[in-house]
């Protein structure tokens, strides 16, 4: 069997013709989520069908139409409010670049259908953060999120969710990041200089948080290499 190469990856905007995918696509959303030991906003196949007939994704696919990749526009506060979310890469397909081109493509989409909009997003992944950042992206606080009572909703199914709640909705373990077509000056974070800076205030930002959660914190505390 011919080893599959970048080359025979297709990263484009999901249509009909990809619908078939969805099931799948809900699946690999639920084991990476279990796999980094965090939660998601859970979706249906019939949520990612909807977001496919709307023009409103990104998927990567092989030239034989196997799924790769995948990623979603989510709009909020009437269009003000814009995510990016859901995005995945198949185990087997991880070593192409693909989670920055899917980002990328998301990135151009959602520029595209909703240019005046802030677009934002919410992770615990470094390299998610590395990739926003290069497209001017800057670290944010939860203040500068929509507050759109069913953006939030979609964070219950996340192990974090308690964490969310005691704390008002002002912190949690994910990192926010904004891009703000506003703001007149775009400079964009300098993940490289500053990362190390970074991922250290973060981790003791969720250390401070778990330990003050609580009962029940210990195996998170351990995922995340603080306990």
């Amino acid at each position: 069997m011919k080893k599959t190469s970048v080359s025979d990856i297709k990263v484009v905007v999901a249509g009909p013709e990809h619908k078939h995918l969805a099931e799948a696509i809900v699946d690999e959303m639920a084991e990476s989520a279990k796999a980094r030991g965090t939660g998601i906003a859970k979706r249906s196949p019939d949520y990612i069908r909807q977001k496919m007939d709307e023009g409103k994704a990104i998927i990567a696919v092989t030239k034989a139409g196997e799924f790769a990749g995948f990623c979603y526009i989510e709009s909020w506060s009437h269009g003000k409010y814009v995510a990016n979310s859901g995005l995945i890469v198949a185990p087997d397909f991880r070593q192409y670049g693909l989670a920055t081109k899917i980002k990328e493509k998301a990135f151009e989409l959602s520029r595209k259908k909703f240019p005046d909009a802030k677009l934002f997003g919410l992770t615990t992944s470094a390299a998610v953060m590395k990739i926003n950042s290069e497209l001017g992206y800057r670290p944010a606080h939860y203040t500068e999120l929509t507050n759109d009572e069913t953006f939030w909703k979609g964070c219950s199914s996340c192990i974090n969710y308690e964490i969310l709640k005691s704390k008002d909705r002002k912190m949690c373990m994910c990192t926010a990041m904004v891009y703000d077509p506003e703001e007149k000056k775009k400079k964009k974070w300098d993940f490289i200089t500053e990362s190390k800076l970074w991922e250290r205030w973060q981790r003791l930002k969720n250390h401070k948080l778990l330990k003050s959660f609580g009962k029940g914190s210990d195996k998170i505390l351990s995922f995340l290499g603080l306990a």
